[in-house]
């Protein structure tokens, strides 16, 4: 199948790879053409605009950072939209808010194509491995239109229900892991006086009921990044991560409630953004607050 992937950040790349790997031939676009590089090298074909990548493609995926970018993309000059569809599927996979997904299925459907919204839990090594969780929102025929592609892509989805239900279940998903990593840190600024051996602690706490299994698949990076180390390659950064928050913050308030623990933690995030940490790995966020801790 001929596929185009609007959006080369971490996920969009990883996933291109993945989907090379299945047999398809790839249409890419990205803002910033250079990251299309090695993805042209290995075969795929670069495209001069969004809109030239869906026209010479079966179905398009967007996977792309913020609602800005995202109805950029979409709407705009070039975009997506800015021409007829004709029965094309699109598959969007950005982490937004619900209402976003909505408005950009309307233009899509305005169009003569049809969208769904399927964001993704999991990083970059998932990604390269089709073991992804996607969360579909849309109409159940699109979905099975899109079902082979997602199926080489994910090793679960569910369809949680119409435009926007993906894109929320993924911020109810994102939101304890968030919060886990702030509590992590903040567990670690208690005993680092203690002078204990990182990789020592983060193994006695992994073998607890204080171990998320986020820190078991991430205890190494974790300990290292304590230790002062790098922490090795982000594969989902603390801008990411702050991003979401203020977006599952919002929703909530929308819907007429508050999300304290998530907006203390949004608060905490902002602050590492600000201090430089934003294109850290989400390993470092108890670092960064156990050094809160020093005397």
């Amino acid at each position: 199948m001929r596929i185009a992937m609007i959006g080369l950040g971490k996920m969009g790349s990883a996933m291109a790879q993945r989907l090379m790997e299945c047999g398809h031939h790839l249409v890419v676009w990205n803002r910033s053409p250079e990251k299309a590089t090695a993805l042209v090298a290995a075969g795929a074909t670069l495209a001069t605009s969004a809109r030239a990548a869906v026209q010479d493609s079966e179905v398009a995926i967007s996977s792309l950072f913020d609602a800005s970018v995202l109805t950029a993309v979409y709407l705009g000059e070039g975009g997506l939209t800015s021409g007829p569809l004709d029965g094309k599927l699109l598959i969007e996979m950005s982490t937004v808010r619900p209402n976003v997904q909505r408005e950009l299925a309307a233009a899509v459907e305005a169009r003569g194509g049809a969208m769904i919204d399927c964001p993704v839990g999991g990083t970059t090594g998932p990604a390269k491995q089709g073991k992804l969780l996607g969360l579909v929102g849309g109409d159940a025929a699109d979905v099975a239109r899109a079902m082979p592609i997602l199926e080489q892509l994910c090793r679960r989805v569910e369809h949680i229900g119409p435009h926007g239900a993906g894109s929320a279940m993924k911020l109810a998903i994102n939101l304890p892991l968030a919060v886990y990593w702030q509590a992590m840190g903040e567990a670690m600024a208690l005993v680092r006086d203690l002078g204990k051996d990182t990789s020592w602690m983060i193994d006695l706490f992994c073998d607890t009921s204080g171990a998320a299994n986020a820190l078991k698949a991430r205890g190494p990076a974790v300990a290292a990044a304590l230790a002062g180390g790098d922490g090795g390659m982000a594969t989902f950064d603390l801008g990411g991560i702050a991003k979401d928050l203020s977006l599952m913050v919002a929703e909530a308030r929308d819907k007429g409630f508050d999300v304290p623990v998530a907006a203390a933690a949004q608060a905490v995030y902002d602050q590492a953004v600000a201090d430089g940490y934003a294109t850290k790995d989400t390993c470092w966020v108890p670092s960064y607050w156990a050094r809160k801790g020093d005397a």
